[in-house]
């Protein structure tokens, strides 16, 4: 079916300091994420529950995930709609609240920036991050909000 896909990654715990899992600070959480390909990607838990914090942690590589996904959109629908983009930032965020031992993302806020080549495209440029939001895989498989608060900058002529 070429409209099923599926990935498949690997992941490593690599914290067990001697003693496994025998109390809560006896061992590290540090894994490494695989993929068939591609380099080891080293992971942890966040520093706030006992994590590395030089290693990417899952809330780290939710919120990436939603930034790439939107990226990746929103430069297909710029090509859609005729806008040149010669940049492109973000300096996204994510909101998690802890309940007990759990807890939830409550909303990303994407903040990307945007660089076109001419200023005729800035309105279908700002228009093509909601068609990017209505495309993004990630964004569309989760169940918390994901907002985008974009800036839009015409390129300085050359």
């Amino acid at each position: 079916m070429k409209d099923l896909h599926e990935y498949r990654v690997g992941i490593e715990w690599t914290g067990n300091r001697g003693s496994g899992t025998s109390g809560y600070r006896a061992y590290g959480r540090e894994l490494l994420i695989r993929a068939d390909g591609k380099p080891a990607l080293a992971g942890s838990a966040d520093p706030t529950f006992h994590g590395d914090r030089d290693r990417w942690n899952p809330e780290e590589l939710l919120v990436t995930a939603l930034a790439q996904c939107h990226m990746l959109s929103y430069l297909h629908m710029a090509v859609r709609a005729g806008v040149v983009v010669t940049a492109y930032t973000d300096a996204a965020t994510g909101t998690m609240r802890q309940r007990g031992i759990g807890g939830a993302f409550e909303e990303v806020v994407l903040r990307p920036r945007v660089v076109v080549a001419e200023a005729g495209m800035v309105e279908a440029a700002r228009a093509a991050h909601a068609e990017a939001s209505a495309a993004c895989f990630i964004a569309n498989s989760v169940n918390f909000p994901v907002r985008h608060e974009p800036e839009i900058v015409v390129a300085p002529a050359s």
